[in-house]
């Protein structure tokens, strides 16, 4: 029999997602910082790199909802610990490419479906451990995603101004493979009271539920706007700060990804943290907190196509990442408050489906423009035209919380 998990095994679970979350999203990362050099390298046009990591985020999309069905039915931690080691061999293998048809095939493809599985199991299984505290233990796995951004950032330059892009994958893939195999010894899966009501309802029941919950699906289109603008800003900001103000490769994509993500940093724990402490008193507290933040956010980001001193720019993306991070402490705990408690998986696979289906053209949009207009003015302008994004997520959201929240928690509430 399986060794049972020590009741401080919650807090040990969120220190191995967290570590397999930082590998996640820096893998993802890396592509927007080395882009100038694979761009260089490759001799391909604004259009075919946004193709590229377009291409990522449609695999992510179409695959997510299977890998939220089946985190719903198999085991959690196999799924995390074969989605971990299958995208990090992706990403080693992307250092191979030699064209358009090697990224497309390793980057997008490859490393597209094996991180599709990883979401909504390791949302779910930390929700059953962290009934809680639910929305500080889902900020704190968020956290590890702006950490390896902004580590890979700076890290995946350096490495590619000293030996070369490729490199680069070859390091953060072997990152990945070896705590792919040290999680196999020690991830378990979840408590036994969360699994009993596996089998219970059937996919196409639970997306029958789901999308006859409004508040449901108003904070799809929240997080379907957070996610088109965050896929542009990955893929481009490195690139347009390096073209409009002349940096160094190591420069633009550090503290790009820097500047941005700590103050998301900062946000998603303070969120979470509040949100936890305020919501047994206003239990609306959660979509209150993500639609204002929405609304703030979206001036900044169409700031971020007009400044002109590089000292405003990063006051306004870092501005702009803390109302990011406010948004994402609650992108879960959230609807996790509005459906029934064995859907959390498949709710989470539905609403990434959705995000990526429509984020993953935010960066073959900029890159278009890029051509047409100039790399750096096509740029400016798509950057102007994601802020309304952000106004239309904040408007859907603010409107749940003033018509559909309180009905579908009290008819939904775990």
């Amino acid at each position: 029999m399986p060794k049972e998990p020590s009741r401080f095994y919650r807090w040990e679970l969120l220190f191995l997602l967290f570590c397999a979350y930082f590998l996640h999203q820096a893998d993802r990362a890396i592509f927007g910082v080395l882009l100038p050099s694979i761009k260089s390298e490759l001799g391909l046009s604004d259009t075919q790199l946004g193709l590229t990591a377009s291409v990522l985020f449609l695999v992510l999309a179409v695959m997510v909802p299977v890998a939220g069905f089946l985190g719903d039915r198999w085991s959690k931690k196999k799924i995390i610990t074969a989605s971990l080691i299958f995208w990090s061999v992706a990403t080693m293998l992307t250092g191979f490419a030699r064209g358009l048809g090697g990224l497309i095939l390793f980057r997008s493809v490859a490393t597209g479906g094996g991180e599709s599985f990883y979401g909504p199991a390791s949302t779910a299984l930390i929700a059953a451990y962290h009934e809680k505290t639910r929305a500080i233990a889902l900020s704190i796995h968020q956290a590890s995603l702006y950490i390896g951004i902004m580590c890979s950032g700076f890290l995946a330059g350096y490495v590619a101004e000293l030996f070369g892009w490729r490199f680069a994958f070859y390091l953060f893939g072997s990152f990945g493979i070896l705590l792919g195999f040290i999680l196999i010894f020690l991830l378990h899966d979840a408590p036994q009271t969360d699994s009993v009501k596996k089998e219970t309802i059937s996919p196409f029941q639970a997306v029958l539920i789901l999308i006859r919950i409004p508040t449901v699906l108003l904070l799809t289109v929240g997080f379907t706007a957070i996610v088109f603008v965050n896929n542009a800003y990955l893929t481009w900001m490195p690139t347009f700060i390096k073209e409009k103000f002349a940096l160094t490769q190591i420069e633009s994509g550090g503290y790009a990804m820097f500047y941005h993500h700590f103050a998301a940093l900062v946000g998603v724990l303070a969120g979470g943290l509040l949100a936890d402490m305020m919501v047994f008193r206003f239990p609306r507290f959660r979509i209150l907190l993500q639609s204002v933040t929405m609304l703030l956010g979206s001036p900044l980001i169409f700031m971020i196509g007009n400044v002109h001193s590089l000292t405003v720019l990063w006051v306004t993306i870092f501005l702009f990442g803390g109302m990011r991070g406010l948004y994402e402490s609650n992108t879960h705990a959230a609807i996790f408050d509005v459906i029934p408690v064995q859907l959390r998986s498949t709710v989470v696979g539905l609403m990434i489906m959705t995000a990526f289906l429509f984020g993953s053209l935010s960066p073959l949009l900029l890159g278009w423009l890029g051509d047409i207009y100039g790399t750096e003015k096509g740029l400016a302008f798509g950057f102007r035209i994601l802020s309304f994004t952000w106004l239309l997520g904040g408007c859907c959201v603010f409107g749940s919380f003033l018509l559909t929240f309180n009905k579908d928690q009290r008819r939904y509430k775990p």
